[in-house]
């Protein structure tokens, strides 16, 4: 594994990564690392408000995003986590991560917490990728 020092970062529009002081993902030999992310668009437009399902697809097309910077895509994923304001959304958000990763089946973590920065977001997503990931 490469040195913190050849970490490559990525940097998208969130007024939260300048604010805060963390890139929207690290990448760290065949190890890439996305930060947590949200369903907001560009503005910080919500996608989805009030639905679980459509949050989740929204935080997690946009962290697979930011995987397509370092030309790695869903078949790369190996570990995923997910954060909700609410236990009643865990099968409509079960059901968006099974939709995205089924073929895949990467490590998960699932945990409810009190609450986000914006109050309207249902979830929040994490993911990480290796580079050379094989499906057996």
């Amino acid at each position: 594994m490469s040195s913190p020092e050849s970490a490559r970062r990525v940097q998208t529009d969130s007024p939260w990564e300048e604010t805060i002081g963390f890139a929207r993902a690290v990448e760290v030999g065949d190890l890439v690392l996305v930060a947590g992310t949200m369903p907001l668009a560009e503005r910080g437009v919500l996608e989805g408000e009030g639905d679980p399902y459509e949050q989740t697809l929204a935080a997690f097309r946009h962290a697979l995003d930011a995987l397509k910077k370092f030309d790695l895509g869903v078949e790369s994923v190996v570990r995923t986590r997910m954060y909700l304001t609410h236990a009643r959304d865990v099968d409509e958000v079960g059901r968006a991560h099974k939709e995205l990763f089924d073929a895949v089946r990467p490590t998960t973590t699932l945990v409810v917490v009190s609450g986000f920065v914006d109050s309207r977001v249902l979830v929040e997503v994490e993911l990480e990728a290796f580079r050379g990931a094989r499906q057996t």
